[in-house]
């Protein structure tokens, strides 16, 4: 499916707390400017209204009928039937409410919900870090690709989705891919969102640095820390992402040894990377070392950091051969090193969970 080159127009929105943000997408891109109104999320008739007023301006703005709506809205949620559980931050939600159903009967169109964790992912597989790792591939000569992709969302929680070969893997409960309440060999007392998020990381600092009240300290002020830009202690700025990256590396080696491809993390976190990019990639390359004469590897495969030239060099690098299939001109290629790549988005999250709506609703119009 190439989403580029349709021609559908679907409607999208993201669901968020305080605002609601409208749109419409057709050929991947946005095509009209985006309009944001207050959620009253705590009030379901003015959150309604809300809704149905961002929906109607963005449809005066059109040349051409939309096909769907399509967007993405946090859990606990019933994605497959359309209902909206009791979620925190929609609290006017609560009991149960057919979001996708209403939407369907006042717009006489179907309605797709996700979670953002998975549309962001799909975005990342069809439009974004996974097809410009194959590019890189072809642009080396390397005839190795790329079909599996884990997309992680670093921000006020942790959130996960997985594409393999263009088909989003949601779960028989619509709720693969949860990473927030996977466990971690680090600190296994706690699900791993405590030790990957926002808090996490002005928490660590403030232990760090002896403090047991609340600071007023935002994980961007403890980057500013970090890189020197702002007063404070720069060595427990840098513990506070490095100790976040071990959490986090622990994470992905397990969800590479299950899902065997390429990791992209967005979010408000991701701009952080060099500074805990290195713990991920010392989680990554670490050896099981029970057996002292004989160590195991924490990773079959050889994982390349893609946000370091080097690391681009190292994946795309031909280490395989040709071999020749006896009888014939033929020839199988056999690199018998697994590699996968690991990077932060370069299209950014939002664009690629609208991506991820368009190109869902796309897919199942299709059906």
């Amino acid at each position: 499916m190439d989403i580029f080159s349709d021609s559908r127009t679907v409607l999208t929105f993201d669901a968020g707390g305080t605002n609601f943000v409208f749109s419409a997408m057709k050929g991947g891109r946005e095509i009209v400017d985006l309009i944001t109104l207050p959620s009253h999320a705590d009030h379901l008739e003015r959150c309604l209204d809300t809704i149905r007023t961002g929906f109607d301006q963005i449809l005066t703005r059109l040349d051409e009928p939309a096909v769907a709506i399509s967007f993405a809205i946090p859990a606990p949620t019933d994605y497959f039937n359309g209902v909206v559980g009791d979620l925190k931050n929609l609290p006017g939600f609560r009991g149960g409410v057919p979001l996708a159903k209403i939407l369907e009967n006042q717009y006489q169109m179907p309605a797709y919900m996700n979670n953002d964790g998975d549309l962001y992912a799909y975005g990342e597989a069809l439009g974004g870090f996974l097809p410009e790792v194959n590019r890189m591939m072809e642009e080396a000569g390397n005839p190795k690709r790329f079909k599996n992709l884990y997309g992680l969302t670093l921000g006020t929680g942790f959130g996960g989705g997985f594409v393999s070969d263009g088909t989003l893997i949601r779960g028989d409960n619509s709720i693969a891919s949860e990473v927030w309440i996977l466990s971690n060999s680090i600190t296994p007392t706690r699900n791993a969102e405590e030790e990957v998020s926002i808090r996490a990381i002005t928490r660590n600092y403030k232990k760090a640095i002896g403090q047991s009240e609340e600071a007023d300290l935002s994980p961007k002020d403890i980057y500013k820390i970090a890189s020197g830009e702002r007063e404070g202690d720069r060595e427990a700025a840098l513990k506070a992402f490095e100790t976040m990256g071990r959490h986090l590396g622990d994470v992905i080696a397990n969800l590479v040894s299950l899902t065997d491809g390429l990791v992209v993390m967005g979010g408000g976190i991701a701009g952080a990377d060099r500074f805990f990019m290195p713990a991920i990639m010392e989680e990554l390359g670490r050896d099981f070392d029970f057996r002292k004469h004989d160590p195991i590897p924490r990773l079959i495969q050889k994982v390349f950091n893609l946000n370091e030239e080097s690391g681009q060099k190292g994946l795309c690098e031909i280490t395989g051969k040709f071999i020749d299939l006896p009888g014939t001109d033929q020839q199988v290629y056999y690199d018998e090193q697994p590699k996968i790549a690991i990077g932060t988005s370069r299209i950014g999250t939002t664009r690629a969970i609208s991506l991820g709506a368009y190109a869902f609703a796309l897919k199942q119009l299709e059906r």
